[in-house]
């Protein structure tokens, strides 16, 4: 089976095209033949953060050639692909409705089958195009710019929510501490790259919610970017790679923990970390000591596959396909939903 997955939720316009084995099962495959990315990170450089409108702009503008690199990349061409998978949510509305408005123009010219996908759900299957990839059940830590949550998936397709951040997601985090530092957007690879030279016990930077409370899998942020404000207010001498290891360290920390601690709550003995900032080396080498420490199976799709990718979503898109789930009429039934819950 091959996909053509679209993402365009936030700043990256991606495409690509993926052969699926066993779709329909619960051990599919995904082999991506093509994996297109133009980020508008530079675009948004200057402001420190997305702007939606210029974001919107860049998606058209960037959107069809896009996709006709990735379908010359995979040597096919639109006649030739099986089905066509779009994100629909969540993200930024007019982010959104470039991909979907796209695709539904697609749909409706070829003939082929539609299916939109929710963004989340694209992140808990970007693992599934790694050789070394599980099956279900397992536990799921999305954690992005935007979304930090915990995801029991007893199979594909049926996703049971944990916990979720009650404030910033850890991306947020990375980027509004990057901001509050004085370095470039985005924060999260510049700090991380920082910490490698600093020492990540050198400031108690708090934790968010009780760590005593073993029942809990929610996360909370905000406390800690006060922290770090405040501290850097009173502290201006301090070395810049301890401030950031240690920032660093207190976010890993907290997702870690809660993510071993939701695992064996579940009675799950795999965890898989996704999300683009399941890039960070920290997070994954303590994911890492943690699960082994517990007995739990990690899974760490590689760096490419945990930030916005088209792969992501035609791997998501071809289990529905292939279960025959598919928008019968794209030109009138499907919508973009900025605030669509997995």
């Amino acid at each position: 089976m091959l996909i053509l997955g679209l993402e365009t939720s936030c700043d990256e316009t991606a495409c690509a095209v993926v052969a699926v084995e066993n779709a329909a099962s619960e051990r599919p495959r995904g082999r991506a033949l093509s994996d297109i990315v133009h980020t508008q990170a530079a675009t948004h450089a200057r402001f420190g953060g997305v702007v939606p409108e210029l974001a919107s702009r860049d998606h058209l503008q960037r959107v069809l050639p896009v996709i006709d690199e990735a379908l010359r990349g995979a040597g096919v061409t639109l006649d030739e692909i099986d089905g066509i998978s779009v994100t629909r949510g969540p993200g930024l509305i007019g982010a959104l409705l470039v991909g979907v408005q796209v695709a539904k123009s697609f749909a409706f010219a070829t003939g082929k089958p539609l299916v939109g996908v929710n963004h989340l759900e694209g992140h808990l299957l970007a693992v599934l195009l790694s050789d070394d990839a599980p099956a279900p059940p397992f536990l799921g830590l999305v954690v992005s710019g935007g979304h930090t949550s915990l995801y029991a998936v007893s199979r594909i397709g049926e996703y049971r929510a944990l916990g979720h951040t009650l404030d910033d997601a850890a991306g947020e985090a990375f980027d509004k501490v990057a901001k509050l530092l004085g370095l470039p957007y985005p924060g999260g690879a510049v700090i991380d790259s920082l910490s490698k030279d600093g020492d990540r016990r050198a400031f108690a930077f708090p934790r968010g919610l009780s760590r005593k409370r073993r029942d809990v899998f929610d996360f909370s942020f905000s406390g800690l970017k006060t922290a770090v404000a405040t501290h850097v207010a009173s502290h201006r001498d301090d070395a810049l790679p301890d401030l950031c290891a240690s920032f660093q360290e207190a976010v890993c920390d907290a997702l870690t923990l809660r993510a071993v601690r939701a695992a064996k709550h579940a009675g799950l003995t795999q965890l898989v970390l996704c999300g683009g900032v399941a890039a960070n080396s920290r997070l994954r080498a303590l994911a890492h000591e943690r699960c082994t420490a517990e007995g739990i199976a990690l899974f760490l799709p590689p760096p490419r596959l945990c930030t916005d990718n088209g792969a992501m979503i035609a791997m998501a898109g071809a289990s529905h396909l292939a279960r025959g789930e598919r928008w019968s009429e794209p030109s009138a039934n499907l919508s973009a939903d900025p605030g669509w819950r997995l």
